[in-house]
């Protein structure tokens, strides 16, 4: 699929609408709406016109491979696989509920178009490294895709794999992480900072580029580009709870539940800002 920039735009919004409908309707299980809402862009972008994906095709072997390492926003996932095809409205209404398949963490399904089950925050780089090492010995020019949080990058696993990538010249796999410059206990500064994490991941052989994570030209550029013989990595600069005047770059929202009160405004609030 090969969007225009305004019906990427569009799409972003679609998702945050859709992840807000979610949200509320989970009741006590909430959403978490922060993060959600920084990736809509990055989410828009690449499945609107970077990604090699059909829904009618769902387990093509030549098609790219998207891993949601910061797998708690599976509720943004969702959103954009449901306005791309592969899911439909009914699978978001059952979010949350028992027995369905889709919850706060994905659970593999390749026919929905989750490549992997997320679950501990940190391993989404490793299966990346192997399903790009898979590409090159087969031959195949699919490239991989793993969306990372920087809040996730205080994880050990993260820079093995890093090492990894680099040393075997994955110039197939492309990383982005959503620097919102918050996690769960509140701003990555005060929790446990990375004072430069495009220097880290330069120190480790990685091909690094910065950006706003909510421009979709930038995005575009950034992941057409390609370092041969390194594996990139986009530091996606972006507002949690993009989109939510009230609430944006805030703490306390990475995880929310919302009454019926908060759940209207800030629908009026998406549609004052899109």
């Amino acid at each position: 699929m090969k969007m225009t920039k305004e019906c990427i735009q569009e799409l972003a919004w679609k998702i945050r609408d859709d992840v807000l409908d979610m949200t509320y309707h989970a009741g006590v299980e909430g959403g978490h709406i922060g993060g959600a809402f920084s990736a809509a862009e990055i989410l828009a972008t690449l499945y609107g016109s970077e990604l090699n994906v059909d829904s009618k095709k769902p387990i093509d072997s030549a098609r790219d491979r998207f891993i949601l390492s910061k797998g708690h926003i599976s509720i943004a996932h969702y959103a954009v696989l449901k306005e791309c095809g592969f899911l439909n409205q009914e699978d978001l209404d059952s979010f949350e509920n028992n027995g369905s398949l889709f919850s706060t963490h994905e659970v593999e399904s390749l026919k929905h178009g989750i490549e992997v089950t997320s679950g501990s925050l940190g391993y989404g780089l490793s299966i990346g490294i192997g399903v790009a090492l898979s590409a090159r010995k087969k031959n195949q020019s699919y490239r991989t895709f793993v969306l990372l949080g920087d809040g996730e990058c205080n994880e050990g696993s993260v820079w093995e794999a890093a090492m990894a990538a680099a040393k075997y010249k994955l110039d197939n796999l492309i990383a982005i992480v959503d620097k919102n410059s918050q996690q769960l206990d509140g701003f990555t500064t005060e929790v446990m900072p990375i004072c430069d994490i495009q220097q880290v991941f330069k120190g480790f052989g990685w091909s690094t580029i910065v950006i706003n994570g909510h421009d979709i030209e930038a995005i575009q550029k950034a992941v057409r580009g390609k370092a041969d013989g390194k594996p990139t990595v986009i530091i996606a600069e972006t507002v949690k709870s993009k989109g939510l005047p009230t609430i944006e770059g805030k703490t306390g929202w990475h995880h929310a539940r919302i009454t019926e009160e908060q759940y209207m405004k800030f629908k009026q609030a998406l549609e004052g800002t899109r």
